[in-house]
């Protein structure tokens, strides 16, 4: 808990606030961004006390002013547990938001609305619907018109692919958690990148999994012999990775290591789930390396993508690219899951997959724009600020001027902005010196977002001078 809370003191304003105050308000981030969960038992008020080398009463105030908001429920003899407040939901990016945040720049997720196509796919797919009405619905593969659609993307790619190497599941999330489900047993060895999909840890943390990471440089991406040697050295039961436009980080794999990544889990008995979510965004023409699949010669790589980034996230269509045996076997998993996907939802992806080219297309433009917009908003506003600018995806990640990524993502909230700190993408309150954000969002909004966290990261400066204004290395 105490490594969680880090810089706590680091609040805008923290010069006219009570340690407990400053103290609750932690608390809270933690819980408003999904690093402490809903249910989990608080440590005891002593020993958070000695732990943060504050008083007794601190925590004890502290803790009163969690119940006061509905963060905290806590009963006698049996401890202090986090509670969801009334008139508050679970957002889809895992951040707890109130009901009446409509006015709210979201940059929290990593996602674009809907394109224009989408409702005259939703009409042809209605019209097409009659055809299934005479069956019970149930195809835990899925429709075969949509893993054929799936299998000619791969195809094309160059990764010769049948419609038996398909499985169509609830959106990419879903084809992830059904592969762990399948190939990690509790307190088998994972290994993930840093930073990394925080839904994809939280995924990971339900199987039990013993995860170790591989860290990225924030200029450069992966470094293939750190890589590798992570790979031999632990010889994991499972590695994710995300090679297309990595999220967070917006780095793209190049072709060599992609190959030799291969061939190392091969070596040392490793599957290999690859993340697509990105693939189909390259920017200003960006050519991407074949896919990793192509390098796969024993059955070793299980691709999962999905129709969230380059179309629309509430239409829940992913997918999984596998050996036919494995997609069987995953297909009799899933029976016991969630039976099927929705036969109207795929029908709406196999018109969407038929033009794909024009919707595609214009989704790049528009992220085009948007990130441009964005970058020169930084250069603007907070030049101080580090990155480097992606060539696809939807996400650029930041190195801030400190540590301070938590405390500025809880107050930019005062100010209607909802950031995504750097630790939720990592391992134990880790990467405070970055923060994600999303260009998904109009060009207009993300400027104005970036002017609004400008104003409070000042705050930060007008409350407290820190200390630990000069760079330090991350891992």
């Amino acid at each position: 808990m105490a490594r969680l809370l880090g810089q706590w003191h680091s609040l805008p304003g923290r010069h006219r606030s009570p340690d407990y105050a400053a103290l609750a308000g932690a608390i809270r981030g933690l819980l408003t961004d999904s690093r402490l969960p809903l249910g989990v038992r608080l440590p005891a008020e002593r020993e958070l006390a000695e732990s943060l080398g504050v008083s007794r009463t601190t925590v004890t105030a502290a803790y009163r002013a969690l119940r006061e908001t509905g963060h905290l429920t806590s009963r006698r003899g049996a401890g202090s547990w986090t509670t969801l407040p009334n008139g508050h939901r679970v957002a889809s990016s895992g951040l707890w938001t109130p009901d009446d945040d409509m006015d709210m720049i979201d940059l929290g997720v990593a996602a674009s609305a809907a394109p224009v196509e989408l409702v005259p796919a939703a009409r042809a797919a209605a019209d097409d619907l009659p055809r299934f009405l005479g069956s019970a619905g149930y195809h835990p593969t899925g429709l075969m018109e949509l893993r054929e659609a799936v299998a000619e993307g791969y195809t094309a790619r160059g990764v010769p692919t049948s419609p038996e190497q398909i499985l169509i599941t609830s959106g990419v999330q879903h084809a992830l958690d059904l592969v762990l489900r399948l190939s990690v047993p509790a307190g088998a060895s994972v290994l993930v990148e840093s930073p990394t999909y925080p839904n994809a840890l939280a995924a990971l943390a339900a199987r039990r999994a013993r995860i170790s990471t591989h860290g990225l440089d924030a200029g450069g991406g992966w470094d293939g012999e750190m890589l590798l040697g992570a790979l031999r050295q632990t010889r994991p039961r499972l590695a994710y990775v995300i090679p297309e436009f990595q999220n967070p980080s917006g780095h793209l794999m190049h072709a060599d290591l992609r190959e030799r990544l291969v061939a190392a889990a091969h070596s040392t008995g490793t599957e290999l789930v690859v993340d697509e979510s990105f693939v189909d965004l390259p920017l200003d023409g960006t050519p991407v390396p074949p896919p990793v699949a192509v390098f796969d010669r024993h059955s070793r790589v299980v691709s999962i993508g999905g129709m969230s980034k380059a179309y629309w996230g509430g239409l829940r269509i992913g997918w999984v690219r596998a050996s036919a045996p494995l997609v069987q076997r995953l297909a009799a998993l899933r029976v016991g899951v969630d039976m099927a996907s929705p036969v109207l939802e795929q029908l709406v992806a196999v018109h969407l997959l038929r033009d794909a080219e024009t919707i595609v297309a214009t989704r790049r433009a528009q992220l085009s724009i948007r990130r441009d917009a964005l970058v020169a908003a930084l250069g603007e506003f907070l030049p101080e600020w580090r990155f480097t600018v992606p060539t696809g995806g939807v996400m650029l990640w930041a190195e801030l001027d400190g540590p301070i990524s938590s405390a500025l993502a809880r107050a930019a909230e005062d100010v209607g902005v909802r950031l995504a700190p750097g630790p939720r993408f990592g391992l134990d309150g880790t990467l405070e010196r970055f923060m994600r954000l999303p260009f998904a969002l109009p060009a207009d909004d993300l400027t104005e977002a970036v002017r609004r966290i400008a104003s409070v990261r000042h705050d930060l400066d007008r409350a407290s001078r820190p200390a630990w204004r000069s760079p330090a290395v991350i891992t």
